[in-house]
């Protein structure tokens, strides 16, 4: 059963605010950065996709089996069951990006030439000012529907422990980096105001903690052996999504195959290593 006491709430609150304001680390990066260089970014990258699957399938997953065994007393049905839900916030996640445009999709990853083009001073731009500012206001929107569930996710796994939740707000974190280039790049070439695109980019975070918020008090009537059987599942399967759809992708994207491999294989040692320490503690 989950803790929901104030000592546990606070705490994996503040996590999922952290792990969403990371957007505002993507923009001054984006702002800033002479390199052309995203070797570190790709290693960040393969090291959240590696993080999350690992967490999903080796803690979470069997968290939601647990849970519905704990109910009908049955192995089989628990893990039908939990593979359900898994599935289902796969869906769920993939009903998301159905709906989003694909040019302002934050799972579309920006490869170095898109971003040079926002590099560049605008008369050499290949996209008009007015078009600029319409795709970053619509990635930072974009940003936020997909937020939701990403927060909802760090909040509940921070509450049940929170050695996996600092874990999975730091991959979080780190994935959020380049969805905050993504929105502030096109307002900041369209406005030349770098103010106003870090704030764009900085708030399109909000909508992790405000996920988090609202779905814990959705379930709060509702919580119970189910609801945390059904909630494990689901947010197994959104990060097992998002490390599929968005993060591998990209990490070869501002990378190669090596430094993606070698950041999935840091993240998934670094998890196993905390899962494991925690539980001597």
């Amino acid at each position: 059963m989950i803790d929901i006491s104030l000592e546990n709430f606070i705490p994996a609150f503040f996590l999922t605010v952290l792990a969403g304001l990371s957007t505002g680390i993507g923009a001054l990066i984006a702002f800033f950065s002479k390199s052309k260089s995203h070797t570190f970014l790709s290693i960040g990258l393969g090291f959240s996709a590696g993080v999350m699957v690992y967490v999903s399938f080796v803690e979470i997953l069997a968290k939601s089996r647990h849970a519905f065994e704990a109910i009908y007393h049955d192995e089989l049905i628990g893990e039908s069951l939990a593979i359900l839900c898994f599935f289902g916030g796969i869906g769920l996640s993939a009903l998301i990006d159905r709906f989003i445009p694909e040019d302002v999709n934050p799972h579309e990853p920006k490869s170095d030439k898109q971003l040079s083009v926002l590099k560049e001073g605008s008369e050499h731009s290949l996209i008009k000012n007015s078009a600029l500012k319409r795709t970053g206001i619509f990635t930072a929107l974009a940003i936020g529907i997909h937020n939701f569930p990403e927060g909802f996710a760090t909040f509940i796994a921070a509450l049940d422990d929170m050695s996996v939740g600092i874990t999975i707000a730091l991959a979080i974190a780190i994935h959020n980096i380049p969805e905050g280039m993504a929105v502030s790049l096109p307002i900041y070439h369209a406005t030349g105001e770098r103010k106003k695109a870090f704030w764009y980019a900085f708030i399109s975070g909000l909508a992790e903690p405000v996920g988090a918020i609202v779905g814990f008090f959705l379930l709060l009537p509702l919580m119970g052996e189910l609801t945390f059987g059904i909630t494990f599942g689901f947010v197994a399967g959104i990060m097992v999504y998002i490390s599929f759809d968005e993060l591998l992708p990209s990490a070869r994207l501002y990378g190669n195959a090596h430094t993606t491999i070698l950041g999935i294989t840091l993240g998934m040692m670094v998890m196993a290593v905390s899962l494991v320490t925690f539980k001597l503690i």
